[in-house]
């Protein structure tokens, strides 16, 4: 259980930085003039606040609590941890009604969408970064058999709509694009 835990949170930053890639892909189109793909960012935006925010956050933070327990060092590096997970979440939101704005066809700033899309792209890059060098690590070594469940019931269990074994077709778009890149 142990391994098979720490691989899927690591697989899963995997996947959230390919699709913060697309993402910031989207943001140049935009900050160079051109048109981006405003339903593929509200896409992408949706399954990360859908899986990440839902499923993958809940266990991380299940797992940092019992992290902290075994080694009191790593309070200051989880509680910064844990309010980018807060802090990622109210960004989300704040991506989400400015692109539905856009698409909406509202009068938005520029300016005001680049913003919301930095913040996020900006906080959730440093957020996985930071997690692979100094928590996944740390995990491995001392959490024990009994942890790793406690963390694998932290969230309740969901095949992942885009990345799983059998895509739920939720996101059409963005799995297209992602099967084109492959």
């Amino acid at each position: 259980m142990t391994s098979q835990i720490a691989q899927q949170w690591h697989a899963d930053h995997g996947n959230f930085s390919l699709l913060l890639s697309i993402l910031e892909d989207q943001i140049a189109k935009f900050r160079d003039g051109e048109s981006p793909d405003y339903d593929l960012m509200l896409e992408i935006v949706s399954y990360l606040r859908e899986f990440g925010d839902c499923y993958h956050h809940p266990r991380e933070d299940a797992a940092f609590d019992i992290l902290v327990a075994r080694d009191p060092q790593m309070r200051l590096p989880i509680n910064r941890l844990l309010q980018e997970h807060r802090v990622i979440a109210v960004a989300g939101e704040e991506l989400v009604a400015r692109l539905n704005q856009v698409i909406s066809g509202a009068y938005v700033l520029r300016a005001t969408v680049e913003t919301a899309a930095a913040l996020y792209l900006a906080y959730y890059g440093h957020h996985i970064a930071a997690e692979e060098r100094q928590v996944l690590p740390r995990s491995r070594l001392l959490l024990s058999a009994q942890d790793w469940d406690v963390v694998a019931r932290a969230a309740p269990s969901s095949p992942d709509p885009l990345f799983g074994n059998s895509p739920t077709g939720t996101y059409p778009r963005l799995a297209k694009l992602i099967a084109a890149r492959a």
